[in-house]
């Protein structure tokens, strides 16, 4: 029986098929940058080469680096294990197999099985024996090496695996763990802008290749259809994340150089980085003047009663100020759906949403239930960052490829991009108070129906610095759940965890259910009214389906 470290040097000696074509020299013009096509009714940015063009041909051999590769991707640790590079040549079998079947003069062709643990459905256990048979062809010769079993230790590191994500998971991956490190992001930029801008770059740059889809923002000509587009898209993330994020280059840098050492050497490679390297600077150029950087203007509080005013117990500066203004990336503008109005505070509907909030939202609520306050506490944190990692389980359980995996996390993150901006355009339109200033208020808002209460204080104490009205965890859950609704149906079973509660996992069988759990989970964090969360839910599904619809459309 023959050693993993046998086989290693074996597969060492494969030399995989090389491509070579000329991507050309890309010529830039940043005088010709222009919003999405269906915004201005311009074409996307077009940017020439010298080259012509290649004969297109779909995935070929540039789909290696994705299927030959396996990752670290905890919160923590992104790094790949180099050294079982078996690893590598076992979840390429299936992936070669195919591609020998359609081609005349390949010489490799590796057919392989896998045997799957019989408990894989626990999230504990990944795969368990791989069996695998190795054949090499050459003309009309070929020999066969079969692995019947493979020895303990081996069987060890084997069981140890966990399937392998794509570029697109993977930095978006990368991203959520630089915005959740202390201090990395910055205060008056709203994270939803970068991961909108990563994954626009992404998806450009894979789909460039592709064509599958149409452009985002940037369309290059004389695009040759062999060119690796794992290494355009890690190429167009790394450069995305280094522009914003530039502190993290060092461990950025790392990480492409990881990525790009595991894509065979050769033309194909090369114009990969190539088309990532420019629409990542056409991408930036667009967004740099975007109004993200403009200074906050401060925020004067009114003192009529309704007005939205700095909150117990901090009083913290009202947040993102300046965020009306944004530049938005798919909608025509900021208040293209702003909602209505929030209710009057003489009406029944407003007397019946402050009683609620005032009961179930209070600190040491006797009226919310347990299971209330796990939600309450489980979403309290950044809401772009739960969607993130609910579209990663669904695009990887519903194994896209790379050019519908850009798509999604795309569209995914343009709609919660643009969903931000209009409820924060809302919120500063409407100015309303929070549930904490409204209760210990409450004798000035005229309404015998409505009792202050002078030390209210919600269930997590401190009260996002902004005003309530539309609700923000609501507008972003209904805009990631209407994007996944569109891409599989709403009925999908999934699992999801929290910072803010370590150990706990809500499960759920519909992207639906999720969202409206996030959004009535305001409620009873007493952060929100009911009108506020009915209110952020139609402007998200808006915001999406406004996106998806004229978005990023199948040609």
């Amino acid at each position: 029986m023959r050693s993993l470290g046998e086989y290693s040097r074996i597969c060492e000696q494969i030399k995989l098929p090389d491509t070579t074509t000329t991507l050309g020299t890309l010529a830039y013009d940043s005088s010709c940058l222009s919003r999405p096509a269906r915004i201005r009714g311009r074409e996307p940015l077009q940017v020439s080469r010298d080259a012509p063009g290649e004969t297109p041909s779909r995935q070929g051999w540039r789909g290696w680096s994705r299927h030959a590769m396996h990752h670290e991707t905890t919160e923590t640790n992104r790094g790949r294990k180099n050294s079982l590079s078996m690893r590598n040549i076992f979840l390429s079998i299936e992936f070669y197999k195919r591609e020998c079947q359609t081609a005349s003069c390949f010489f490799l062709r590796l057919v392989g099985h896998q045997i799957r643990n019989k408990e894989r459905r626990t999230r504990t256990k990944a795969m368990s024996k791989i069996l695998i048979t190795l054949a090499l062809m050459c003309a009309n010769l070929q020999a066969q090496v079969t692995v019947p079993s493979i020895d303990a230790d081996a069987e060890q590191s084997v069981s140890s695996f966990t399937e392998p994500a794509n570029p697109v998971i993977e930095w978006n991956r990368t991203l959520l763990v630089i915005v959740r490190t202390p201090g990395a992001q910055p205060p008056t930029i709203h994270s939803t802008r970068s991961f909108a801008i990563l994954h626009a770059a992404m998806y450009d740059a894979v789909n460039n290749i592709d064509g599958s889809f149409s452009p985002y923002l940037v369309r290059l000509s004389n695009i040759s259809r062999q060119a690796s587009e794992p290494a355009a898209a890690d190429q167009a993330a790394h450069d995305v994340l280094v522009a914003l994020y530039p502190a993290f280059q060092a461990t950025l840098d790392g990480e492409l150089q990881q990525d790009l050492a595991q894509i065979p050497e050769g033309q194909d490679k090369t114009d990969g980085v190539t088309v990532g390297e420019a629409v990542a600077v056409h991408i930036l150029a667009f967004r740099k003047d975007d109004g993200a950087n403009a200074a906050p203007p401060p925020f004067t509080a009114e003192n009529e009663a309704g007005d939205y005013q700095l909150t117990p117990p901090n009083f913290a500066p009202a947040d993102f100020t300046q965020w009306p203004a944004v530049t938005p990336f798919a909608l025509a503008r900021a208040d293209e759906f702003r909602t209505s109005p929030p209710p009057q505070l003489a009406s029944d509907e407003y007397a019946r949403m402050f009683n609620e909030v005032k009961s179930l939202g209070m600190l040491d609520s006797t009226t919310r239930t347990p299971e209330q306050t796990l939600i309450g506490k489980f979403w309290n944190g950044n809401i772009q960052d739960f969607w993130n990692e609910i579209a990663q389980t669904a695009a990887a359980r519903h194994n896209l490829s790379l050019p519908q995996s850009a798509r999604l996390l795309a569209l995914l993150n343009i709609s919660l991009a643009d969903t931000t901006i209009g409820f924060f355009e809302a919120k500063y339109k409407y100015r309303f108070w929070r549930p904490v200033t409204a209760i210990r208020l409450a004798d000035d808002d005229g309404d015998p129906r409505t009792k202050p209460a002078a030390n209210w204080l919600p269930l997590s104490t401190k009260t996002a610095p902004d005003p309530s009205y539309p609700g923000a965890h609501s507008a972003i859950s209904f805009a990631g759940a209407e994007v996944l609704k569109a891409y599989f149906g709403d009925r999908f079973a999934f699992d999801v965890t929290s910072e803010s509660s370590q150990g706990v996992t809500r499960h759920f069988n519909t992207f639906s259910a999720a969202a409206q759990e996030a959004g009535l989970s305001r409620i009873y964090a007493g952060q929100h009214f009911r009108t506020d969360h009915i209110a952020g839910r139609r402007l998200g599904q808006q915001v999406a389906e406004s996106v998806v619809d004229t978005m990023l459309l199948p040609r």
